[in-house]
């Protein structure tokens, strides 16, 4: 039995607003600097706890709509972010001791990355970060919710599964109906309703449970009976 840690991307490996902030600016461009001003204040809220978007993205592409901006220029402006995401322009980094916690865990235990997001730029990332080796899989433009039930499915082939991510509905609830455990990362960790097997700020926070519930899957004890 092998267990396997499923990893969204945003919010969850990539922190930080840099591609959201660009993806902001790009839409400024087209709708004028009132909406930058709008995306930065919902963000702002978003990341205190006090809006119910989904994440900055959802933020953002709220206030364009709202803004009138056209679909097709939402949609190339959220392209636009991802291409550069990574760079200057759009930075993010990964939760702190990000590389030992995987490299820790990898031995005995699967390694997915599963994403809504395409893969432009994702894979020289991780590779910046010394962590692109130490994935089995990843899943781009997945479709979540709905498209993450495949991922989950396949990997209780080979054991229990771990799905790991800042959005519960997206991220959580999929994994949840099949029997995964969860955990919840990001703005909503200690607003969000949703009963996560466990819960905190940053993949950092939660390093010591994810190291335990590893060391538990590949000995062959249920990790839902753990205590965390």
């Amino acid at each position: 039995m092998t267990g396997t840690i499923v990893f969204d991307l945003d919010g969850t490996l990539a922190l930080g607003d840099g591609p959201i902030v660009a993806y902001a600016r790009t839409l400024a461009g087209v709708a004028g600097d009132g909406l930058l001003t709008r995306a930065e204040e919902e963000l702002a809220s978003f990341a205190t706890g006090g809006s119910d978007y989904r994440d900055g993205y959802h933020a953002v592409g709220t206030v364009a709509e709202q803004a009138g901006v056209a679909a097709d220029d939402i949609s190339t402006a959220y392209e636009s972010s991802r291409r550069a995401l990574g760079t200057p322009a759009a930075p993010v980094q990964p939760p702190a001791g990000i590389a030992a916690l995987l490299r820790d865990v990898a031995d005995g235990t699967r390694l997915v990355l599963a994403t809504n997001a395409p893969d432009a730029g994702v894979r020289e990332l991780l590779l910046d970060w010394g962590i692109a080796d130490l994935f089995t899989a990843m899943h781009f433009t997945v479709g979540k919710p709905d498209g993450l039930t495949a991922v989950i499915r396949h990997a209780q082939q080979f054991g229990p599964v771990l799905s790991i991510g800042d959005i519960a509905e997206f991220d959580l609830e999929p994994a949840a109906a099949l029997g995964a455990d969860t955990a919840l990362v990001g703005a909503t960790y200690d607003s969000s309703p949703f009963p996560a097997t466990i819960r905190g700020r940053t993949v950092a926070d939660l390093s010591d449970d994810i190291r335990a519930w590893a060391a538990a899957a590949a000995s062959g004890t249920s990790p839902a009976h753990l205590t965390v």
